[in-house]
């Protein structure tokens, strides 16, 4: 796969629609795979009516469950049954109905700390990838769904913090979060979620204004760096559509 291109801006009426117009996006991805399918999710606020919509009845019978593997970018460190924990948010809404349980891949949080959670699940992407390398040729994920934060983080990798500039280890332990709920995370690396062939950003709401017109004038922020070695889409509404800007630079 080629260098990391600029993101492409794609703007929709509304929350409803960035919902509708992320599913289908999912639905192409799973199409272009006749083989085994790996999507990242994405927690916080975000995703949920994405994830209502893979649940309903027009898209769980279109989903090949038996092929598609489940993983996610980041975890709070908690328990997997705390309704903070993102695995377990998206295990609620669509998941556990139709995925087999071997084919979903929670952020393991029964275990010392963050660091030993994160080795856990680096190891675990390894054995589903099948090497300790990652090779631009042959992503590791057909998509991975993210979102930007009121700071500028995405996934649990926060400004200014170490672990964005992390390029050896697939997984990182975060001891202190940036903003709430303000628990240790577990996050995959800038690195390996790069390692896919669609990246994919929803950006909804009028509070999330000021951050797409810092991420759009190009400010170094981890939102902005995080990029796909194959397609990086910044899906948003145009409540979160600053005046006057047009795309990403």
């Amino acid at each position: 796969m080629a260098a990391a291109a600029e993101p492409k801006l794609i703007v929709v009426a509304d929350a409803e629609a960035l919902a509708q117009a992320a599913a289908e996006r999912v639905m192409a991805r799973i199409a272009a795979n006749p083989g085994r399918i790996a999507i990242c999710l994405t927690g916080g606020s975000s995703p949920k009516k994405l994830y209502q919509l893979l649940g309903s009845d027009g898209y769980r019978s279109r989903i090949p469950w038996d092929r598609v593997h489940w993983f996610v970018g980041d975890e709070r460190f908690v328990a997997e049954s705390d309704p903070l924990n993102n695995m377990a948010v998206a295990r609620a809404i669509f998941l556990d109905r139709d995925a087999p349980s071997g084919h979903i891949h929670p952020i393991p949080t029964l275990v010392e700390n963050p660091n030993e959670s994160a080795a856990a699940y680096a190891h675990e992407l390894q054995a589903f990838y099948g090497s300790e390398r990652l090779d631009p040729a042959r992503p590791l994920f057909d998509l991975v769904l993210m979102g930007a934060g009121p700071d500028g983080h995405t996934a649990s990798l926060f400004p200014g913090y170490p672990e964005i500039e992390e390029t050896a280890r697939w997984v990182v332990g975060v001891p202190k979060a940036n903003v709430a709920p303000f628990v240790p995370r577990v996050s995959l690396t800038l690195p390996a979620l790069a390692s896919c062939r669609e990246m994919l950003f929803e950006i909804a709401g009028h509070d999330k204004q000021p951050i797409l017109t810092r991420l759009l004038n190009g400010e170094n922020l981890p939102a902005l760096r995080a990029r796909s070695h194959g397609e990086t889409v910044w899906m948003v509404d145009r409540a979160a559509l600053p005046e006057g800007i047009r795309g990403p630079r």
